[in-house]
């Protein structure tokens, strides 16, 4: 969507990185991609801004009304999908049931999420955060849609060991839980796996977690430049993968730099 308004326009405002890849958001950059902060946003007035996938809360869409923004909404139909559901049940039991979400403090869609809740939901990235002995009686709980699923599962049967009635919700994406399955394959085929992502994706931290669990000659590298030599031996396979934000140019452009060794 970005690539189409930058061929036609030349310019186009985008709300926060494109995505958590900062390769690619460099060759967007120069096309015409202009990243902007939500500070930022208040002073823009007609002009295109991108929403990104990761969505974004109710106070964005009523500034862009206001300022005569018009807002080129990219977000993920999972993520949407996830903050209708976080709303309704805020709006339906929010007093009885409070709302909790397993996700990383800060983080985009965590942010949105919230918005749906007037900022009332408890955020923990960590079920040790929480002091199980004194949470409310029954909570509802989601989850930010690239966290772990096993860790999510976890969570709610500690919650529920604990006496607390959980209204539970899998709000996991497939793309991101299914690809932890199929690189749990993947890496065992290879003697030493490249994986690709840029450092602030969260959906690449945790795959990358399952890449090093079932093969330890794992490396992360955000840039191709920062492959070393010393990490292959003659005669090494290689697998080269990454995050769901990492673009196929990147991760073939690591293959073309491992080959020339």
């Amino acid at each position: 969507m970005a690539e189409d308004i930058l061929d036609e326009y030349g310019k186009l405002y985008c709300l926060g990185d494109i995505v958590h890849n900062d390769e690619e958001v460099e060759r967007l950059t120069k096309k015409g991609l202009v990243t902007i902060s939500h500070d930022q946003l208040p002073e823009l007035r007609g002009e295109r801004v991108l929403i990104r996938a990761h969505g974004e809360p109710p106070e964005t869409y009523k500034m862009a009304l206001e300022n005569d923004i018009e807002l080129i909404d990219a977000s993920c139909p999972v993520v949407l999908k996830l903050q209708n559901r976080v709303k309704e049940a805020y709006d339906d039991e929010g007093k009885e049931s409070p709302v909790y979400i397993y996700g990383k403090h800060g983080h985009a869609e965590v942010k949105a999420l919230m918005g749906q809740t007037k900022g009332d939901a408890v955020v923990f990235q960590d079920i040790a955060e929480l002091d199980l002995d004194h949470m409310p009686s029954r909570i509802t709980l989601f989850s930010q849609t690239t966290k772990d699923t096993r860790n999510l599962y976890k969570i709610r049967d500690t919650m529920v060991s604990k006496g607390i009635q959980v209204d539970f919700n899998d709000t996991i994406c497939r793309q991101v839980s299914n690809r932890d399955l199929q690189l749990r394959e993947f890496v065992k085929n290879f003697d030493k796996i490249i994986f690709v992502s840029g450092t602030k994706s969260s959906n690449g931290k945790v795959l990358y977690g399952v890449c090093k669990e079932f093969n330890p000659n794992s490396w992360f590298v955000s840039d191709p430049q920062e492959i070393q030599k010393e990490w292959f031996s003659e005669n090494d396979t290689v697998g080269v993968c990454g995050a769901t934000s990492t673009p196929l140019w990147l991760m073939e452009e690591v293959k073309g730099l491992i080959e020339g060794l």
